[in-house]
């Protein structure tokens, strides 16, 4: 790293990055003594961070195993000289600063490659899930004023009846089959862009310039665009890089498809920002089996997956290590205890969970070397003043809705909505950042997660949080998922009702029925405990958090309608269980 090629921002980060890797191990020091670095008006990521750690760095940057067997390997130094070439290409395209790119793409090289490059000329990244249909593009495109499109062929084909003013970049032309061809005649060909220039170009950002958009997952509504600057992604991620306890060097794995904030969080910023490699494990049906040997031959050190994946892999029973893993983490949803518990036996390994949002980096985790407290999202992490604020007084509570003071206004919070100032001065109102999710403390600053402020219910006036039953239900080895809601009744206001997917291989009978509510009867206090329980095809967003708002609905459709859901089973169904 020359430090005569490094600007002020440049300089500025690195030493904020060093001092966390200088505590390493350490994470009381690391909230005591991190600041966030002051990186000036001019910053921009991919050439103050990326290119400096890239120039003359033959280390491997990215590592793309496909699952017929196929790899990609690129270096610091080529995806460099490669990003500017593209930069240079979009230029020449038409490309300005402001415009909005949709990058459509799984994990392939060119994803890589077109985010460096998009960042470095100022052109706004808007990726997007490979699964979505036309509909929710045509939405996308218009909300976001999309100007580019950059797509795979079987993905491209999805534009044909999405209007806009929007240009489109074939990527892979050479894949697609004579009919996708034909449909794509007007769009441009990525490959053309290996004829570019390989000269630097010119930065063409302010550090409060929009460098990402995001739309939420819209598990209560109609999604949300959020924007990101090019300081509050790139440099906020370094709260990302200390709770994944990051060093340069590392090899880096994450299970997050393009599309979503986490994949920018763990596939992009973070290991980059620490010089790690990223290793991706593509497949096209999860293969536990495949995917956990591929985390032992690339030599990962550091891991994190969703809890979706986590309970795959302990249903799979691998209680085989890679050898090289050394912190394994989980992040967007609430990791459940007995999940952590069998890891924790078979690899010798703590899983450690973190909590944030689109609208933010990483916010609040267990950091390497803190004792793992078991169903807890763990303290705030360096640089992040978090409060738990009364959603009905305002008051500073030790259990409330999860906020971020904004004086002074956090680096690593997004400036607001797009398009949408309303909902940007509802979500920042009285000198806070709401984000919508409610947290306990408890004994040394630590916070549990408890559920979304929609989701909690009252039950003969308690609060039940659905997490705390779905925890409870998934240590039964015939639950596999769940989602917990309250279904409305005359008495008690709501009862407790459970939609369960079940393990491979068990029965949806009565007597699997008698044994979940069982085992609720017994795990539970009686004002939380499952009444209800159906055998459901959990609702899922795009981006694979339940939809809870679904079953709600359904819930109440019945209830107002005064009829009872057939495929049900109830207390009442079985003599001597119900209380």
């Amino acid at each position: 790293m020359t430090l005569r090629e490094q600007t002020d921002g440049s300089r500025a980060f690195f030493a904020a990055r060093d001092q966390l890797l200088a505590c390493a191990g350490d994470p009381v020091r690391a909230r005591a003594e991190f600041q966030w670095p002051d990186v000036g008006d001019a910053f921009n990521w991919a050439h103050d961070v990326f290119d400096v750690i890239a120039e003359g760095n033959n280390t491997v940057a990215l590592w793309i195993a496909d699952s017929d067997g196929t790899e990609v390997k690129r270096t610091f130094a080529e995806l460099k000289r490669r990003s500017d070439q593209v930069a240079n290409w979009m230029l020449a395209q038409g490309a300005r600063p402001g415009d909005v790119a949709m990058l459509m793409l799984g994990n392939r090289l060119e994803l890589w490659e077109i985010m460096l490059a998009a960042l470095k000329i100022g052109v706004v990244i808007l990726p997007t899930s490979v699964v979505l249909g036309a509909h929710e593009l045509d939405d996308r495109v218009a909300r976001g004023q999309v100007r580019w499109v950059f797509a795979a062929a079987e993905d491209a084909v999805k534009f044909a009846g999405v209007p806009g003013d929007y240009r489109g970049i074939g990527v892979g032309f050479d894949e697609a089959t004579p009919d996708q061809r034909a449909a794509l005649y007007d769009w441009a060909r990525y490959e053309e862009s290996s004829a570019a220039s390989l000269a630097p170009v010119v930065r063409a950002t302010q550090s409060d310039d929009p460098a990402l958009i995001y739309f939420t997952s819209g598990t209560t509504s109609l999604p949300k665009i959020v924007v990101h600057s090019h300081t509050s992604y790139p440099v906020g991620h370094l709260t990302t890089l200390a709770w994944i306890g990051l060093r340069p060097g590392d090899t880096h794995s994450v299970v997050s498809a393009p599309g979503w904030g986490k994949h920018a969080w763990s596939s992009f910023f973070a290991p980059w920002s620490a010089g790690a490699t990223i290793f991706v494990a593509n497949y096209s049906r999860f293969d536990a089996d495949h995917f956990v040997s591929e985390l032992d031959r690339a030599q990962v050190n550091t891991f994190c997956a969703p809890p979706t994946v986590w309970r795959m892999l302990i249903q799979h029973h691998l209680e085989h290590k890679p050898s090289a893993l050394r912190e394994v983490i989980s992040a967007g949803e609430p990791l459940n205890p007995e999940v952590v518990a069998r890891i924790r036996e078979w690899w010798g390994l703590e899983i450690r969970d973190g909590y944030g949002q689109t609208e933010t980096t990483a916010l609040i985790a267990t950091m390497p070397g803190e004792e793992v407290i078991p169903g807890a999202m763990g303290r705030p992490l360096p640089g992040v003043n978090v409060v738990l604020r009364d959603p009905l007084t305002g008051a500073d509570t030790d259990e409330g809705e999860i906020c971020l003071r904004l004086d002074p206004r956090p680096i690593n919070l997004m400036p607001g909505y797009f398009g949408n100032d309303a909902a940007t001065a509802k979500a920042m109102r009285d000198g806070v950042f709401h984000t919508g999710d409610v947290a306990q403390r408890g004994q040394g600053g630590v916070l549990t997660f408890v559920g979304r402020t929609d989701d909690i219910f009252k039950s003969s006036d308690f609060k039940v949080s659905p997490f705390e039953v779905e925890s409870a239900l998934l240590e039964h080895a015939f639950v596999a998922e769940a989602a917990v809601v309250g279904a409305p009744d005359e008495t008690r206001l709501n009862v407790t009702k459970a939609y369960v997917a079940l393990a491979a291989g068990i029965a949806e009978s009565a007597e699997t029925a008698r044994e979940i509510l069982a085992h609720a009867r017994e795990a539970l206090p009686p004002y939380m405990r499952v009444r209800r329980v159906e055998f459901f095809a959990l609702p899922k967003t795009a981006s694979g958090k339940i939809r809870r708002v679904e079953l709600r609905q359904r819930e109440v459709a019945a209830h107002t309608a005064g009829e009872r859901i057939l495929t049900e089973w109830r207390e009442d169904d079985f003599p001597g269980l119900k209380a």
